[in-house]
């Protein structure tokens, strides 16, 4: 990959002024605010702690980066399948050990990488597995948000039928749609947090909404945080590293991709310098952070990277001031209470696109990639992964160890690919191996 020469508004190393420093650092915040609030609303834990990880995560990265690298990491949707499995299995507690091995797979992948290089990989997780698992992980999810959307009590015994939650979901996905395809300036940056606010709107409109425990909330607020051996026993089972090991797997090809597309944006080879192997190992050890306090999985977000392509403002200095900022709002009790009282069937209608668009993004994979369906092979293993994955397919040995749904399908795509004849050799994705 060649380096393109790209004059910034702010380099990589420039320092804003206080001002500059503040407003696009909160440029940022905004950014990831609605996406990195929403995996730990839809998964069951605290929004704030998901931001209080985000901030810290994002600092833990740009250092191990050498501060060469302006990313900022958010709340991962990969993980919500295996999270809400683990969680209903084992509570929050089993949920944290899971989000704790996949960043420790993120660890040892990129000593490997650093050692070995990143062909090997890129060899085992191909556009056709990849695509195929990506989509099971937007769509085996779409029965979620259709129940958010549609029915009061969403999940227990009283769950019915409502009329009014749809008209709320409706207009939130309304919402959502417009200003993804029509926003401008601002709004361009923020459309699921646009759409949110819309339909929070009207769920006061039509008293949706229950602002008491905003009311009753305290300014100053110590976050839900969740420690292990504290607020529960660490047991690792072989249903927990069934659940996240094959996800974590697969999503390091996610963030390969983000790491080309945010060199192309920024000028830099990211894979030669600071190396493929530092920005995995920052990825993952956000990911540690974040289970270790009862936060949600991490990665890089593309909604940042898209802040930086179009403002030319590449100051790791200002990603760093957008961590600071998280941080702080995951203190403030009247947020977090804000956050909460935000009613499901507004969630539930903007989750209908985002899921969808996850799905979707493994079908544009599939087409970038070009991956030719009258090829028998093909067909085979891109259908073994969807039908397995979506149907909740599962293998199960004792009471100790489960492969299910989108893990199961996802193993199920790497041996296929591998054993199956007619691989095609992985073409390489920058010209030279320089990861090590």
């Amino acid at each position: 990959m060649t380096e393109m020469k790209i004059k910034p508004l702010l380099g990589i190393k420039d320092k804003p002024t206080t001002m500059q420093w503040i407003t696009l650092s909160l440029q940022h915040l905004f950014a990831m605010f609605g996406s990195t609030i929403l995996v730990p609303y839809l998964i069951g834990l605290s929004p704030a702690v998901a931001l209080i990880s985000s901030g810290l995560g994002t600092i833990a990265f740009l250092l191990i980066t050498q501060f060469k690298v302006p990313a900022y990491l958010g709340s991962s949707f990969a993980f919500i399948a295996p999270v809400i499995a683990a969680k209903t299995a084992g509570g929050p507690g089993a949920a944290m050990i899971g989000t704790f091995i996949a960043g420790l797979v993120y660890g040892i992948v990129a000593l490997i990488i650093k050692g070995a290089g990143y062909r090997w990989i890129m060899n085992i997780l191909p556009p056709i597995v990849v695509g195929p698992v990506i989509m099971v992980i937007g769509l085996a999810l779409a029965s979620t948000a259709v129940n958010q959307a549609m029915y009061e009590a969403n999940g227990t015994a009283d769950q019915k039928y409502s009329l009014l939650y749809l008209s709320v979901a409706l207009v939130t996905l309304l919402a959502t749609i417009l200003f993804t395809i029509f926003g401008k300036g601002v709004l361009s940056f923020i459309p699921i947090l646009a759409g949110i606010i819309v339909g929070y709107v009207y769920a006061v409109i039509v008293g949706v909404v229950n602002f008491q425990g905003v009311i009753d909330a305290k300014w100053f607020s110590m976050p839900d945080f969740i420690f292990p051996f504290v607020d529960y026993d660490v047991n690792i089972s072989m249903a927990i590293l069934g659940l996240f090991i094959p996800v974590a797997i697969v999503t390091l090809t996610e963030h390969i991709g983000h790491q080309l597309v945010l060199g192309n944006v920024v000028g830099k080879d990211y894979i030669k310098d600071p190396g493929l192997h530092r920005s995995i190992l920052g990825d993952g050890t956000a990911t540690i952070i974040s289970s270790l306090m009862g936060g949600p999985p991490k990665t890089t977000y593309g909604e940042n990277i898209g802040v930086l392509a179009i403002t030319k403002v590449f100051s790791v200095y200002v990603l760093g001031g957008a961590a600071v900022f998280a941080i702080i709002f995951g203190f403030i009790g009247k947020v977090t209470a804000l956050i909460e009282s935000i009613p499901t069937p507004v969630m539930g209608g903007v989750s209908i696109l985002l899921f969808g668009i996850i799905a979707s993004s493994g079908l544009r994979i599939l087409v970038e990639a070009k991956i030719d369906f009258n090829n028998n092979r093909n067909l085979v293993i891109a259908s073994v992964i969807l039908v397995a994955g979506i149907g909740g397919l599962s293998l199960h040995f004792g009471d100790d160890f489960a492969l299910e749904g989108m893990a199961f399908a996802a193993i199920l795509g790497i041996i296929l690919n591998l054993v199956l004849p007619g691989r095609e050799k992985t073409k390489d994705i920058v010209a030279e191996d320089n990861s090590k």
